[in-house]
């Protein structure tokens, strides 16, 4: 058994401890668009097309459509897509739309075509009603100031970037919200490096469906979202097919430029992965096993080593859990998430593990995915997936 901890204590101390000195030189040049420097107009001042996709979303599109229309920026069209709701999304859009005339335009998809999901369907729609140099992909219940577009127009112009995501600011009003997305942005960083995006020498993509601004060009050479028509990870998907045909990708902070109450609760989070997570493992269940026995293993096994070792055997476990406080404490200055919930660690990563076992029982169970009242058929998923 010592050997067992000598060898398991130096592979996680050594996977934790390279993963934060990767963290702690990497993240520092991501660049945070809040900062004075990118308070400006960009110079050339293009012309953006802001789609925001909503099925049943009547308790939020209100309040994202009205902070996009007051942006502070000349020169945009906001296109609002109510994808089938039956709530009162789409008597929302049109009573805003009245009111704003030539800055929203409200659109209605009311049967969804073969081969297609509802949110790819949705945006691909109303790209193709747009007049922007630049698409703006957001969800319909994001919170926009009124300088973020501004500035990430700024920024891009100034990158010369093809594809720009801006992370958004997690809106957490309970303990459990809080722990999970600690969890949830800890793996993140461990399995993502978001600092090695723009290097077009490694493989590192990033896409996140509260902000993909993309270049009109750029989309359209990308074969547009059909190209994405059936892939669940949509979002993340246009982040990967971006770096693969070698065009520019930036990712950036921008403290409350952009905020999201993204779950209620702990369960809201096991909800919201639900759909996701198997999809991450490719809809194979060998896969989606391995990562389980990964997650445990990297995540538990130091908390439950450092009591189980004895004597030097416990150093790798130290260091791991070293490593692991101090990615909590530098994931503290760019969220609302104390250092402290690292004490919960093991209660998240257990509920992640259920998680995935939940995604993939129920998406084999049933034979798909079903995603906002609508059902898809694990095979075609599979066949279509990017």
């Amino acid at each position: 058994m010592s050997y067992f901890h000598w060898i398991a204590g130096c592979v996680l101390g050594l996977a934790w401890l390279w993963r934060l000195a990767d963290a702690a030189v990497g993240v520092p040049k991501i660049a945070d668009i809040s900062g004075p420097e990118w308070d400006r107009k960009p110079r050339e001042n293009p012309r953006v097309s802001i789609i925001v996709p909503a099925c049943n979303e009547a308790a939020d599109i209100g309040a994202t459509l009205t902070r996009l229309l007051a942006l502070e920026y000349d020169n945009y069209e906001v296109i609002a897509v109510d994808d089938r709701s039956t709530d009162q999304t789409g008597v929302i859009m049109e009573r805003i739309a009245a009111a704003s005339p030539g800055r929203l335009k409200a659109t209605h998809v009311t049967e969804l075509p073969a081969g297609w999901m509802g949110k790819p369907h949705a945006m691909w729609s109303a790209s193709n009603l747009a007049s922007g140099d630049w698409l703006l992909f957001t969800d319909a219940d994001v919170l926009f100031k009124p300088d973020a577009l501004r500035r990430a127009l700024a920024y891009a112009e100034s990158e010369r970037a093809d594809h720009v995501v801006l992370f958004p600011r997690m809106i957490m009003k309970r303990p459990g919200e809080k722990m999970m997305i600690a969890f949830f942005q800890t793996l993140f960083v461990f399995g993502h490096r978001p600092w090695k995006v723009a290097d077009p020498k490694t493989k590192d993509h990033i896409g996140v469906g509260a902000f993909n601004m993309i270049r009109r060009t750029v989309y359209e050479a990308l074969g547009t979202y059909q190209a994405l028509r059936f892939d669940v990870l949509d979002d993340m998907k246009l982040g990967k097919v971006v770096k693969n045909a070698g065009y520019a990708q930036r990712n950036v902070f921008g403290a409350e430029l952009i905020s999201i109450r993204w779950a209620k609760g702990a369960w809201g989070v096991v909800d919201n992965l639900t759909k996701n997570f198997f999809a991450i493992m490719s809809f194979q269940w060998p896969r989606a096993l391995a990562s389980c026995f990964a997650l445990a293993f990297l995540n538990l096994m130091p908390f439950a080593g450092i009591w189980l070792a004895h004597s030097s055997a416990r150093l790798g476990y130290g260091v791991a859990l070293f490593s692991m406080f101090s990615i909590y404490v530098g994931m503290s200055r760019k969220s609302d998430i104390p250092p402290y919930y690292f004490a919960l660690h093991p209660v998240s990563t257990a509920l992640f593990v259920f998680t995935m076992l939940r995604s993939t029982f129920l998406t084999l169970a049933r034979g798909g995915v079903l995603w906002r009242g609508t059902f898809y058929p694990l095979d075609e998923l599979r066949k279509e997936m990017v």
